[in-house]
C-alpha cells in the first residue's frame, strides 16, 4: 500500500491542476484549492513557481517521498547532459510507472500497490519493488495468475490514456518492454511538468 494516507485528488486540488487527466478530478469542477482558504489567489514568488512543480512532478508518480526524490535529482546531476531530461528519464526507467503507462493498472497508485503485491515479472523474476529501475530492452509481465483480475481487464480496455512510443506492448501475453529512455517531449503528461524549475529549487 501507498505511504501516503491522504487522498490522491487533494494533490491535484492542492496544485490547481488536474495532474492525471482524469475525468473523476474535482479540479474539472472546482479549480481553486481545498479548505475555507482554498480560494485566495497570490502570484507566486519564484521559490512559489520552483516548488510547484518539484510538487507536481513527485505528486504525479504517486507522491514520491523528498528523500527518494532528493536521490533522483542527484542522479540526474551525476549523469552527462541536460539535468531535468535525466530526471524525467529516472522517472520514468521506475517500475511502477511502466506498468501504469502500458495501461495493466488504473492508476499510478495501483501500479505501486500492483507491483507490491507481487503481480509482476521483469525478464521472468518477481520484482514486488515499485521503485526498481528499468533497463532498455527489459520486459515487464503480469503472472498468469493475475492476468484476469478486473482491474487488469478494465484498465486494458480503457481509451483514457494512448501507450507512448518508448513502451512496446503485448496484450495477449500481458507483456511489456521498455524500449528506451525517453526525453521530457516523449511522456504524455496531462499537465505541463517543468523539470527546468525542479533543477533551479534544487540549486539554490
Amino acid at each position: 500500500m501507498s505511504k501516503r494516507q491522504t487522498s490522491k485528488y487533494k494533490i491535484n486540488r492542492r496544485l490547481g491542476v488536474n495532474l492525471w487527466g482524469r475525468p473523476k478530478s474535482p479540479v474539472n469542477k472546482r479549480e481553486y484549492g481545498p479548505g475555507q482558504h482554498g480560494q485566495r489567489r497570490r502570484k507566486p514568488s519564484d521559490f512559489g513557481t520552483q516548488l510547484m512543480a518539484k510538487q507536481k512532478l513527485k505528486g504525479y508518480y504517486g507522491n514520491i517521498g523528498e528523500k527518494q526524490f532528493r536521490r533522483y535529482y542527484a542522479e540526474a546531476v551525476r549523469r552527462r547532459g541536460d539535468t531535468g531530461e535525466n530526471l524525467v528519464e529516472i522517472l520514468e526507467r521506475r517500475l511502477d510507472a511502466l506498468v501504469y503507462r502500458a495501461k495493466f493498472v488504473p492508476t499510478v497508485f495501483a501500479a505501486r500497490q500492483f507491483v507490491n503485491h507481487g503481480h509482476i515479472q521483469v525478464n521472468g523474476k518477481r520484482v514486488t519493488i515499485p521503485s526498481y529501475q528499468l533497463r532498455d530492452g527489459d520486459e515487464v509481465q503480469i503472472k498468469a495468475k493475475s492476468r484476469e483480475l478486473p482491474l487488469v481487464l478494465d484498465a486494458v480496455q480503457s481509451v483514457e490514456r494512448d501507450v507512448p512510443d518508448y513502451i512496446s506492448v503485448d496484450y495477449n501475453q500481458m507483456k511489456a518492454q521498455f524500449v528506451r529512455g525517453p526525453k521530457l517531449a516523449d511522456v504524455p503528461y496531462p499537465v505541463q511538468m517543468e523539470p527546468n524549475l525542479v533543477t533551479e529549487y534544487y540549486s539554490r
